[in-house]
């Protein structure tokens, strides 16, 4: 199994990372990957980016040496029962965002609050994907969940950190979910995480406890760059038309 495209990083616009996007467009292409996308935290985050960076990403290449870049956002799940600190404003300018729990915004509280703030976060039709649903502090009724992502065809996240650096704990629940959705016939994305350009398209744990339950790749929506834009297609989200050319070239030169 191999992931060509990583929906989940973080730049110095976050300031507990540590990578510019010239570090991870290098990275990435010496890593053979076709896509990365630039997810910097919300900024209901202690260390979140400002509204403006989202808004000027527009400066940033979508390509560089054969390698493209998605303009996204990790959005904070808000208590007390899910809103989420994406402004209308911004909508525009992002390809997609990760609806996410993290401590100094959302306190954990319990499986109930948690289970029905991620599902007003699914149905707001603002987020595409659900950051590190696997995390411990966060107990969720994960069919529930899955059952709701299915509906309004967002994504769960297999967060590979989740599994090495953050939130130990995490990998009991995060091969539940697998199962879970695999059964239910739903699907998932792989992120790195990565909070420096070395971890970019890092998912060797998520791919070898996938594979040891028989995880199929189908079920991954960002297995390559077509399988990721197509997904955020059918969320009607510009830069699948706008990378249009540069996947045809992608493909004719595999």
């Amino acid at each position: 199994m191999r992931i060509l495209a990583d929906t989940h990083s973080h730049t110095v616009a976050s300031t507990h990372a540590y990578s510019t996007v010239h570090d991870y467009f290098q990275i990435a292409r010496e890593k053979g990957l076709q896509l990365f996308s630039l997810t910097d935290h919300a900024p209901t985050m202690p260390d979140g980016a400002h509204p403006w960076h989202f808004g000027n990403r527009k400066v940033i290449p979508r390509v560089v040496n054969g390698v493209a870049a998605l303009r996204g956002i990790e959005a904070n799940i808000l208590p007390p029962d899910g809103g989420l600190d994406i402004a209308d404003g911004m909508l525009p300018f992002l390809d997609f965002a990760i609806a996410s729990f993290h401590e100094p915004v959302f306190p954990p509280v319990d499986e109930r609050t948690h289970t029905a703030a991620v599902i007003k976060a699914i149905e707001s039709g603002r987020c595409q994907i659900i950051g590190h649903p696997g995390n411990p502090s966060y107990p969720i009724n994960q069919e529930e969940v899955v059952r709701a992502a299915r509906d309004h065809n967002v994504v769960l996240e297999i967060n590979n950190s989740s599994f090495v650096a953050s939130r130990l704990g995490s990998e009991p629940q995060c091969i539940l979910l697998m199962e879970l959705i695999d059964r239910l016939d739903w699907k998932v994305s792989f992120g790195s995480d990565a909070h420096i350009a070395y971890s970019v398209g890092d998912f060797s744990t998520s791919i070898a406890k996938a594979e040891s339950i028989g995880f199929p790749v189908e079920r991954i929506v960002n297995r390559d760059a077509k399988s990721f834009l197509s997904f955020l297609g059918e969320h009607n989200k510009p830069v699948a038309t706008e990378l249009k050319e540069w996947l045809k070239s992608l493909n004719s030169s595999a």
